[in-house]
């Protein structure tokens, strides 16, 4: 059985996001520039966007698939990323409303969970397989998971950006012992990998 990762995009005053999500902003105000160094500097971080797009399945909110709302799905809604979504793997969506799956090229197909954490793991991880399962974001999926003591693994890519307010990770999640494990850097981000687990005594 594979780990538990997480890799999540984050300033250095800790948002995940900036505020204001929307359709035309999905990662809100100022949120993209997150995530700049996987397109201007793709190449000198190739290594690290290997292991994103590595897992054998894949947990996210329903934020992060998309913009919808309340109890209604748009039916012709198939998330942010276009006919084929670069997960390659099974996504599972938590929500609490049902929606039948939906059956992406490139062999992405997005489960909608509706009865928590642990059902969207068991499944995620009966997926996966040998491969590891990786808890994809956004913000408040990730604290609920690090709350839980599920994520094993933590890689933060943290970009020289302050956006002051937003989605901000390790909202409530309890007291964490992360030990550093591995860090790399480019001029627009910094990759440091955690190991996770709880303080002892």
């Amino acid at each position: 059985m594979g780990k538990v990762t997480c890799d999540i995009g984050i300033s250095v005053d800790g948002f995940v996001a900036g505020p204001d999500q929307c359709l035309d902003k999905p990662l809100g105000e100022g949120g993209e520039r997150l995530h700049r160094w996987m397109f201007e500097e793709a190449e000198a971080s190739a290594e690290e966007i290997a292991k994103i797009t590595s897992a054998g399945a894949y947990i996210m909110g329903r934020h992060m698939f998309g913009p919808d709302r309340g109890p209604s799905w748009n039916p012709d809604w198939t998330g942010w990323w276009g006919e084929e979504p670069p997960y390659h793997a099974p996504v599972f969506v938590l929500t609490h409303h049902p929606r039948e799956s939906v059956v992406m090229k490139g062999g992405t197909t997005f489960h909608f969970v509706t009865d928590g954490i642990e059902s969207a793991l068991a499944r995620a991880r009966d997926a996966a397989g040998d491969r590891d399962v990786s808890i994809a974001g956004g913000a408040s999926t990730v604290n609920q998971y690090l709350a839980a003591g599920r994520i094993e693994e933590l890689r933060l890519h943290v970009a020289p950006v302050v956006l002051g307010v937003g989605e901000r990770l390790f909202e409530d999640v309890g007291d964490l012992a992360l030990e550093p494990v591995g860090v790399t850097q480019t001029p627009m981000v910094t990759h440091v990998t955690y190991r996770v687990g709880r303080p002892r005594g």
